[in-house]
Formats: C-alpha cells, structure tokens, sequence
C-alpha cells in the first residue's frame, strides 16, 4: 500500500469551516492519506490588526498564513500533493504549486466574487489593481495540476474569464453525510404546524428578513418560522430563533426532520452548503435563482426559486407551498434522492482523495 503525505491549505472562513472540518474527518478514513492539516484562519488579531495591508487584504493574509504553516509542515516530513481551499490561500503561494502537485479547489473565481461583492461587504480595486489580481489568479490556475470546483458556474468563469482548459477542471461539489440527515419516517401531510426553517449566520445577506416580511404576509393558524441564525431578532409571534445551534449537531439535524420546508432567499451566495442539508432532510427547498443555487435546488423538480430581493415572488411561492402539502412531499423526496447522488460528503471526499493521490509524486513515481 502506497502512503501519501498530502498538505491540505484549507481557508477557515464563512461556510468553508464546515467543508473543512468534513474533509477533516473523511480523510480519517482512507488509509494511503497521510494528511497534514494548515488551517488558514481568517481574523487579524492582537499585533496583526496594526500591520498595514496584512491587517486589511484577506488575499495578503492567507498567503503568509498559508506560506508560514506550509514551511512548519515541509520541515517536518516531504510532502506529495497539496490541496488548496479556496484559491485565496493558494494566490500568493504559488511557489508551493511549481514545488509540489497540487489541486486548488474553490467555489467561485474572483470574477464571479465581485459579481456579487456588495453583499460580502466586497469592492473591486482600480483597475490597474483588477489587472494585477487576475493575472495572479490565472497564473495560479494554470500551476495547478488540477481545478476542482463546487459547480459547473464556476467552471464556466474559469474557462471564459480566465482561459482555462476545461479538461483540467473537474466539478467536485461539497455536501453532507448523507446517512446522518435523512429522516428517520417519511412526512405526513397531517403533522399539524407547517414549519419553515432558515438556516444562516447572516440573516441580511441570506435573505432572512425578507422571509421574515414573507412570513408576516402568509401569517396564518399553524404556521412557524423557525430562524438558526446568530442575527439578534426580536420576540415576535410564530417566530423561533435558534441561536446556538452547532453545524452537523443532532439538535440542528432534528430541526431539520420536524419542519415542512426550507427557504433560504439569500440575496448573495455562491452554493450554500445549507441547501444540501435541506435537500438530504427530504425538505421542500425554495432559494434563489443565482449563481451555483439552481444546480442543488433544481427549479420544480427539487424545490423551487424565485428571483432574489423579490418579496411578492417568496410570498406567493411559499403559499404554493403551504397550500400543496403532496407537492412538498414530492419535492422533498426527489431533493434526496439528488442531494444523495451528487452532493453526498463521503462519496465526493472520496472523490477529491483519489484525484489527489493520483496526481500525488509519489504516484507518479511508482506509475514510472
């Protein structure tokens, strides 16, 4: 059996905190990964938050991270592959890339970023500063062996925005444990209170307070929303907050089995890993029509979108919702049986672990 020591560069920030900590645990698993963990984190903190630049370029800090915590590891044994996530990390360390084959795995271009940066609190530079930042990124593309991204909007940017050969990237998309999120027995139409849940940090941005005026709207006998959110949201009634609910926690994936449907009406997202979570929970699921969303929430097949900022869309698509307890049923079930096929966390690690051993040194060095 073949040993690969293998450096994931993995960024610890908004949702990829939960795909790092799936990777974390899957890895586990495969007995020819060696794996060795760099854990970007994201917050400039103590000294740090008085260096210029540093303290205020995410793409400056990521790549001393990077750099420092891959240095720490290269002393300590040779590495055969490296796997970076995002790009962020990978950008400014490109030497790594020459140095050892890696995959750079990301959930949108930086194209695709600005695109909707207004809602990540995001501006683009001058354009000299634009000019730089994608030919660095182009370039880091290109020194990768491989591009693994979470959805074929991605790969689009990629290969038209960056001109990048699309026989080097392969769409690998994150996703749940799957077995640990289906429901226990099939839903009833006759449970009593239709429940809506939303799931996500910040309620703005992921359109919860737009749902919140959707909910007022359809407020009727039996009817719950139910927010896990770290957004404070005052008292009001029918709504429920959960506030401190852990990812992948028993708590958060029974609230899942005992609400009716899903709505995440975000205004920007790249491919939320929360729609997979619905999707395996058998949940009708409605969401937006942006970006990698209606590869996950296919629209009246597994859920249903309605154009984002829209709140007369959500209302009334809701109320189809609310009014037709078979075609939740419908949908839901449908939503976990793609949800299993294309969005399920061990059979995709296995996936990314297989690509990386094979283009792994070690590897290639046996193969000759």
């Amino acid at each position: 059996m073949t040993m690969h020591q293998i450096g994931f560069v993995l960024e610890q920030a908004l949702g990829h905190l939960t795909h790092s900590k799936n990777l974390q645990s899957h890895a586990q698993l495969d007995p020819e990964i060696h794996a060795h963990w760099a854990l970007v984190e994201f917050e400039a903190e103590g000294l740090s938050q008085r260096i210029p630049i540093y303290n205020s370029n995410w793409s400056v800090r990521a790549g001393l991270r990077a750099h420092r915590l891959l240095s720490n590891i290269a002393r300590a044994t040779t590495l055969d592959a490296l796997f970076f996530h995002t790009q962020v990390p990978a950008v400014l360390a490109q030497h790594w890339l020459r140095r050892i084959p890696s995959i750079v795995s990301l959930d949108a271009t930086p194209m695709q970023y600005d695109q909707l940066g207004e809602f990540y609190q995001h501006r683009t530079g001058a354009p000299s500063i634009e000019s730089i930042k994608w030919r660095l990124n182009r370039d880091c593309y290109r020194a990768a062996k491989r591009l693994v991204v979470w959805a074929e909007w991605t790969k689009h940017s990629l290969v038209t925005d960056y001109g990048i050969d699309k026989g080097k990237i392969i769409v690998v998309p994150p996703g749940v444990t799957v077995r640990e999120w289906l429901r226990p027995k099939p839903r009833s139409p006759l449970d009593g209170a239709i429940k809506i849940l939303f799931v996500g940090g910040d309620l703005e941005r992921k359109g919860g307070r737009l749902l919140i005026e959707a909910f007022r709207a359809l407020r009727r006998p039996q009817l719950e929303l139910h927010l896990v959110t770290k957004t404070v949201v005052p008292n009001e009634p029918g709504i429920f907050v959960h506030s401190n609910m852990a990812p992948n926690s028993r708590e958060l994936i029974e609230l899942y089995h005992q609400c009716d449907i899903f709505a995440l009406p975000t205004f920007g997202d790249c491919l939320p890993m929360v729609l997979s979570e619905a999707g395996a929970a058998g949940l009708a699921t409605v969401s937006t029509n942006l970006a990698g969303i209606p590869e996950i929430v296919q629209d009246r097949r597994t859920g249903l979108l309605v154009p984002p900022g829209d709140p007369a869309a959500l209302t009334e698509t809701l109320r189809t919702l609310l009014d037709n307890p078979e075609l939740r049923i419908e949908l839901g079930a449908r939503a976990v049986q793609h949800v299993s096929n294309s969005y399920d966390a061990e059979k995709n690690a296995i996936r990314l672990f297989d690509l990386l051993k094979s283009v792994s040194s070690k590897q290639n060095r046996t193969e000759h």
